[in-house]
């Protein structure tokens, strides 16, 4: 069997997990994030990524663009409805965008003055 189908094969176990998991429990958490968070797991204690999952992954990214495809058929099918409402379709995209661009400037200053803090507290290594 091909690396590809393979590494394939892996995907779709866990995108089967994870939707298993949604609807067994009553999450209110999709499917495919539940399995990208346990493949990610299991890859964490693997330390490494087996090298038919990483054909599969290089071979997805690949032709990524064409998952934009049916994304902008819908805009085109709804579009005179985006044309009735973009002022608030627009002030959400900026609110969010402002407010992502904040959360990201805060996470990575806390992280700093944690990773510095931590640094402080380690003996020095002077000879």
């Amino acid at each position: 069997m091909s690396p590809f189908l393979i590494g394939v094969t892996w995907l779709l176990v866990f995108q089967c997990a994870g939707e298993g998991a949604t609807r067994l429990f009553d999450l209110p958490v999709p499917g495919p994030v539940i399995a990208m968070l346990a493949l990610f797991v299991v890859l964490r204690f693997r330390k490494q990524v087996p090298e038919s999952l990483g054909v599969a992954a290089d071979g997805l990214a690949r032709h990524l663009s064409l998952l934009f495809v049916p994304a902008g058929v819908g805009v085109m099918l709804h579009f005179a409805r985006l044309a009735e409402n973009w002022v608030p379709i627009l002030t959400a995209l900026f609110v969010s965008t402002i407010l992502t661009i904040a959360a990201a400037g805060w996470t990575f200053s806390a992280l700093k003055r944690w990773a510095l803090r931590d640094e402080d507290e380690l003996p020095s290594r002077t000879p």
